[in-house]
């Protein structure tokens, strides 16, 4: 049956099986796009509103690229345009665009934007971020790691840093592929409980260890890949000279890399705030995966999109 036609707006929509089976499919665009050889086309009319209420690089670049590169046809909506939520109600939103197009992707400041999004289209919705998760995010990184790995299951992932959307969607992903996850955030700033319950209910089928910790001294002890990302995201502005202070212990650096094991990689979701969360010499080090995952955003969207409009 695969993921054809679903929405995907958390991690969790996608069992092991499926997210497995998406990072074969981006393999292959990835090694086909690097020698430049042409490949299927299972967007080939096919139209993709994309729309974007916050600012965007890698995840408009890559999603528009994935539906051209697919044989699909992109539409690009900004909030200025649309005024989602203001000019128009989301759900009326949302039954235009279902008139018109296969499928939305958006990137939203609020999370239940989606969810009432995905209510009222039958096309399916893509979550490009929203407060609560960064799903196509996740399934990038992984994508990442089980380049290197091959079989990720039983290996270790430390995100030391704001329990957010990336932390929220790292956990529910690690947990369906057998991936311990341990977050370490200052207290105050740890994932949202009812995520950390659903990855340990969804980690106690898969054998995954699920860990929550305000040490980031003792989180990376066994850390084989060390994430980090922004201590304010977008609409935080006004708390990031606070979270300076409150993350100050929490920054990725080559102190706390010496408790770390020998050959650790380190990843950054970007765009980063070089000498906040990480510095520069970790950032731009030979054992940093930050550009290789932005890459792979464009490789696991094609697939994500070619299995929900194309699909088996």
């Amino acid at each position: 049956m695969g993921i054809k036609g679903r929405d995907f707006l958390s991690a969790a929509d996608i069992n092991a099986e499926e997210a497995l089976a998406l990072f074969e499919l981006a393999k292959r665009y990835k090694e086909q796009r690097h020698a430049k050889i042409e490949h299927d086309e299972p967007l080939k009319g096919k139209k993709v509103a994309m729309l974007f209420q916050k600012p965007s690089l890698r995840t408009r670049v890559t999603f528009e690229l994935a539906v051209h590169e697919l044989g699909g046809y992109p539409v690009i909506l900004t909030q200025s345009e649309v005024g989602l939520g203001q000019r128009e109600a989301v759900k009326d939103v949302a039954r235009n665009l279902d008139r018109w197009v296969d499928a939305i992707v958006a990137r939203v400041f609020e999370h239940e934007t989606l969810v009432e999004m995905a209510e009222w289209a039958k096309a399916p919705v893509i979550n490009a971020l929203s407060d609560l998760e960064h799903p196509c995010q996740a399934v990038a990184d992984l994508f990442t790691l089980w380049e290197i790995w091959g079989d990720v299951r039983n290996r270790n992932l430390t995100f030391v840093g704001d329990g957010f959307n990336v932390a929220h969607s790292l956990l529910l992903l690690c947990a369906t592929l057998g991936v311990n996850c341990t977050v370490a955030t200052p207290k105050g700033y740890e994932p949202k409980e009812a995520i950390v319950l659903k990855a340990k209910e969804i980690a106690s089928k898969s054998n995954a260890q699920i860990v929550i910790t305000n040490d980031p001294i003792e989180a990376v002890r066994n850390a084989e890949a060390l994430y980090t990302d922004v201590w304010a995201s977008m609409g935080q502005e006004a708390e990031a000279e606070k979270r300076k202070r409150d993350f100050a212990r929490f920054q990725v650096n080559t102190q706390l890399l010496k408790h770390a094991p020998s050959g650790v990689f380190v990843m950054h979701c970007l765009p980063a705030h070089r000498g906040e969360e990480i510095t520069d010499e970790v950032l731009d080090a030979t054992f940093s995966l930050a550009w290789e995952q932005a890459e792979n955003r464009l490789h696991a969207q094609k697939a994500l999109l070619a299995k929900i409009l194309g699909g088996d």
